[in-house]
């Protein structure tokens, strides 16, 4: 069972929460590992799951403790460091993980991991073959 939902759990257990606002939380953040190369944004999660962009900001980040486009991104830095491992390309990771723009996508990479893409690609790849 992952980290959130056992959270989830325990809210459940000592709040007196909407059920159905939780499952809307936990559908979101579902739809956001599954479609996370596809850049859902704000609107149309709101859309697809009928409520409101507001409701639905506050809802997130009273349960995960961040914004769905800040999920967003860590989902997209997780997916992106397990694809420099496994030996892609900068440029090739940038697209495949739903960014427009390598440099945009190395400069967000570098703030979340502390070091370029290509720089934990090449220490992967050391690291990797020094075992």
């Amino acid at each position: 069972m992952k980290y959130y939902e056992k959270e989830l759990r325990k809210i459940r257990k000592y709040s007196y929460s909407n059920l159905q606002q939780i499952e809307t939380v936990i559908r979101i953040r579902q739809y956001i590992n599954r479609n996370y190369a596809g850049n859902p944004d704000l609107n149309s999660l709101s859309c697809i799951h009928g409520t409101s962009k507001f409701h639905l900001l506050r809802l997130f980040k009273r349960y995960y403790g961040q914004t769905p486009k800040q999920y967003l991104t860590y989902k997209r830095m997780e997916r992106a460091r397990q694809l420099l491992k496994s030996g892609r390309s900068v440029s090739q990771t940038c697209f495949e993980v739903g960014f427009d723009s390598p440099c945009s996508f190395s400069t967000l990479f570098k703030r979340y991991s502390g070091q370029t893409p290509s720089d934990f690609r090449k220490e992967q790849f050391s690291q990797s073959h020094s075992e």
